[in-house]
């Protein structure tokens, strides 16, 4: 799926504190707050993720003129198999605002839906799910291994439910 630049941000109805806030769309290379929920969570019946965490948006597409569908993959400390993650080199952790352990972008599986969606939280301190971007050279490498583990059938889906 290509991404596309939707033509306006859309309006979170309810944010935590009970504001309206215009939360701008995402795009890919984003990296997002979000209860990721792991397709080993999804295979034992839970339908909701167990821990928010930071996401990578890989693709944002206009679902239709008021939707606009994300695919995220999500952030993790545990050290993926060769070939099934990308590491977030350490400065790129810190502009972001994340912490000093070692973490990877998991290529083996994403999220799927509808921005914003119920499952997207307020960074940690802030009034947005927004971290910031990874940059483009780190993107392609991660749009690369994921294209790769899809290609080789290695891919995991959960579904997810509003």
């Amino acid at each position: 799926m290509p991404p596309s630049t939707p033509s306006g941000p859309p309006s979170r109805p309810n944010d935590p504190a009970g504001q309206s806030l215009p939360w701008p769309v995402p795009e890919p290379a984003d990296v997002l707050h979000y209860s990721y929920l792991w397709s080993r969570e999804h295979d034992a019946g839970q339908q909701e993720g167990t821990k928010d965490r930071p996401v990578v948006v890989v693709v944002a597409r206009i679902a239709s003129s008021d939707l606009t569908e994300l695919l995220v993959a999500p952030v993790t400390h545990s050290r993926p198999t060769s070939g099934e993650g990308v590491e977030l080199p350490q400065a790129i952790k810190r502009r972001l605002g994340l912490d000093d352990a070692r973490s990877w972008i998991v290529t083996t599986e994403m999220n799927r839906f509808v921005w914003p969606g119920p499952d997207v939280r307020p960074a940690p301190r802030e009034e947005t799910p927004l971290y910031g971007c990874i940059p483009a050279t780190l993107y392609e490498a991660l749009r690369a291994e994921i294209v790769r583990n899809a290609t080789a059938n290695k891919m995991r889906l959960p579904r997810r439910t509003d």
